[in-house]
């Protein structure tokens, strides 16, 4: 805290717009996180869906996290314009977006089903029946991820907001609580002997044809940000699956005591953003020149990590206080106070360490093979923390004595 105390006045301010939306994004995604401990039905009746749960999450919160994280990088830049024009900055941000959102989410329904399979979760929703569910999600919720993104990043131009402070937690959270519903909602439309069917071929045509036809409009930022976020989406929609699956495996215990389930949207969205945060802060600095991508952080670097770290310790009390606080009061089991905040502490420090140095490492290895880091780092660092928040959380349900 002495250290802090030297930072200067920018420094402060940036800390409490990041300390602001981390707990604006915390109190949102409790939304989701009592949703999902309210679809205990959904989840036993449809096997296998909770290993596309954090997939389908992590994904809009990736794919939108770094279009927010790109959009930021045009303001400190100078790029960025008001005009949402196919040919604009925005307007091939938004493009890009929307294709990555269909193709990945065709993508994940494949994933789901192939993990699920290789950690012998026996008979679960069929791929048809995922791929159904996952599409019609992921547009739903990404037409609201978009809007309140570029909503978002006209404000921060108005108000003299740095996107980099603000942006990944409120998408993160915002990518919470828009998806979950929009995964239960469709699941009405599997199960179905023509409907369902009729629905899948739709999805796939959608799924494959949106990049396709982005692809072909030529403009060379949008097919950049394609080129580059693809196979990197595709890496954190694999990690994001296994971290359901991890989840899956536990379902058992988790639905004996739905205040766990509660646990899970904003511990593994908290991790994410702080993770995003200092990522988008790095990205932007690299572009600035301000931060040098060596092994090694350097002073400013190291100050934005000091940042993030002082912003974990509150928020990891407060998702302990309010999921337990949170079922008792909608009447789901708890295994107490005390439980439910040492798992998320033992969890949080589990997981901190590893979120600096994925968004560190993430983001200056992407800058010295010459890609974006604003592609890279959000995606990068929110996924894996989707796995080791995964990990952790088990790990420390075991440690605390709740199964």
């Amino acid at each position: 805290m002495l250290r802090l105390l030297r930072f200067r006045k920018p420094e402060i301010e940036g800390l409490g717009q990041a300390g602001a939306a981390l707990s604006v994004a915390t109190l949102v995604s409790f939304v989701a996180g009592f949703t999902l401990g309210r679809i205990q039905g959904i989840l036993e009746e449809l096997p296998g869906l909770l290993v596309l749960v954090p997939a389908a999450i992590g994904m809009r919160g990736n794919i939108y996290g770094a279009l927010a994280s790109r959009l930021g990088t045009a303001m400190h830049t100078g790029t960025w314009t008001s005009s949402r024009r196919a040919d604009t900055v925005v307007g091939q941000n938004i493009a890009a977006s929307l294709a990555l959102s269909l193709a990945t989410s065709l993508v994940l329904a494949v994933l789901a089903k192939s993990v699920a399979v290789a950690f012998g979760l026996g008979s679960t929703l069929g791929i048809l029946d995922l791929a159904v569910i996952s599409v019609l999600a992921g547009f739903a919720s990404s037409l609201v991820l978009l809007t309140i993104t570029v909503a978002l990043s006209g404000a921060s131009v108005r108000r003299g907001w740095d996107m980099d402070n603000v942006a990944a937690p409120l998408v993160t959270a915002a990518g919470d609580v828009v998806t979950l519903p929009a995964l239960a909602l469709a699941t009405l439309a599997v199960g179905h002997r023509v409907v369902t069917p009729v629905i899948g071929a739709l999805v796939v045509i959608a799924a494959v044809g949106a990049p396709w036809r982005a692809w072909r409009t030529g403009h060379p930022l949008l097919r950049r940000i394609m080129a580059e976020s693809i196979p990197v989406l595709l890496v954190a929609g694999t990690l994001n699956t296994v971290a359901g699956a991890v989840f899956e495996t536990r379902l058992a215990r988790l639905l004996a005591l739905p205040a766990l389930l509660m646990l899970i949207p904003p511990f593994l969205a908290s991790t994410g953003a702080l993770g995003g945060i200092l990522a988008a802060r790095v990205g932007s600095k690299l572009h600035l020149g301000t931060v040098l991508p060596q092994p090694w952080p350097g002073h400013a670097a190291r100050k934005d990590m000091i940042l993030v770290s002082a912003l974990r310790v509150p928020t990891l009390l407060a998702i302990g206080v309010l999921a337990h606080v949170g079922a008792t009061l909608s009447g789901l089991g708890s295994p107490g106070l005390g439980a439910m905040v040492a798992v998320t502490a033992i969890a949080g420090v589990i997981t901190m360490l590893a979120t600096l140095m994925v968004a560190w490492y993430g983001s200056i290895a992407a800058y010295r093979v010459g890609l974006d880091p604003d592609n890279h780092g959000i995606p990068l660092v929110s996924s894996t923390m989707d796995l080791f928040g995964a990990v952790a959380i088990v790990i420390a349900i075991a440690v605390v004595g709740l199964g």
